[in-house]
């Protein structure tokens, strides 16, 4: 071979192999930010739960919005979430990852929408709830499809001690136990957690053998015990005396709930002033009022009311387009 042609041969060589190295760097480079979540989880520097009011997941542009009270602008500059709450010093921001098998993203933030710690669970995100106290956070993340109406679902909700830094990645293998005595199934799926003050106590939905059982847990016992049927997706009111939650009134798979709150004390319950069907843990916006997202008007993905949570009066709407209502003071 002359030595022109083997000094063309070795220079192609060289430049196949940089564009090669250069290629692998430039994806792993690209994988590496695309699986990392800025710093401020692609928040506005200036947006953050710093100002009260009404937060939530505004659906025409996926980020989480602020109405600083009734007749305020909607200001929109937090991060990108499908579900979203926040309470104390801390948030929860859930989202889809890209790619198959479905997977997870729980983020945890601070008041200014920085990243305190990230989880990643299989499954589509459902449910996030925050304590009273910012330090114990709670996610669901259903693995097939994206609403339990359907049969064969199976979900995976943990349980976040920022406290002491332990996650509790699945709470199925708490002992349960019903009507007295310990329950072992192998189909039992847990969602909808909603945390007491004491940052122990927590109520849930439990779902085994085609029955949904609202249950009350122990962190520190590691327990939990069912206290009635038919009652999703709980949430516990800011004095603590009650839980809104929806209720399975009809076998009509187009509007099969109604929103009640029960009172803990008396074990009673009444229905809210919500004529429509409500598939969504609601909110309590105050000791008096519930929010919760209903199928949007318009074409709007979504759109947040609330009611009375006594029974009386009826539905306002709150933020047209908008889902994952939590008041911030």
């Amino acid at each position: 071979m002359r030595p022109v042609h083997r000094r063309l041969r070795l220079a192609l060589v060289v430049v196949a192999v940089l564009l090669l190295a250069g290629g692998s760097l430039g994806y792993v480079l690209h994988a590496r930010h695309r699986d990392r979540p800025a710093q401020q989880a692609e928040a506005d520097g200036s947006f953050g739960l710093d100002v009260p009011g009404l937060y939530f997941r505004d659906s025409a542009t996926g980020r989480v919005a602020r109405l600083a009270g009734e007749g305020a602008e909607r200001v929109s500059g937090g991060p990108s979430c499908e579900r979203f709450y926040a309470a104390g010093e801390h948030a929860l921001c859930l989202r889809k990852l890209p790619g198959l098998p479905a997977r997870t993203q729980a983020l945890v933030l601070d008041r200014r929408f920085r990243e305190v710690r990230r989880v990643t669970v299989p499954g589509i995100p459902n449910r996030a709830r925050v304590s009273a106290s910012g330090q114990l956070l709670s996610w669901t993340a259903f693995a097939v499809g994206d609403s339990y109406a359907a049969s064969g679902f199976s979900t995976r909700t943990s349980i976040l001690d920022l406290r002491t830094g332990y996650l509790i990645k699945s709470i199925e293998d708490i002992p349960l136990t019903v009507d007295g005595a310990r329950y072992h199934a192998p189909d039992v799926n847990y969602w909808g957690v909603t945390f007491a003050r004491d940052d122990n106590r927590f109520y849930a939905t439990v779902s085994s053998r085609g029955r949904t059982r609202l249950v009350e847990g122990d962190l520190r016992d590691w327990s939990a015990k069912a206290l009635r049927e038919n009652a999703e997706c709980p949430s516990l009111s800011p004095d603590g005396t009650r839980l809104a939650f929806k209720k399975k009134v009809s076998g009509d798979p187009r509007a099969p709930w109604r929103l009640y709150v029960l009172d803990l004390a008396s074990m009673r319950e009444h229905p809210l002033a919500e004529p429509h069907s409500v598939d969504d843990q609601a909110a309590w916006l105050d000791d008096a009022t519930v929010g919760y997202a209903l199928p949007g008007r318009g074409g709007r993905a979504s759109d947040i009311w609330s009611v009375p949570a006594d029974g009386t009066g009826g539905p306002r709407l709150l933020a047209a387009g908008g889902s994952s209502p939590v008041a911030v003071r």
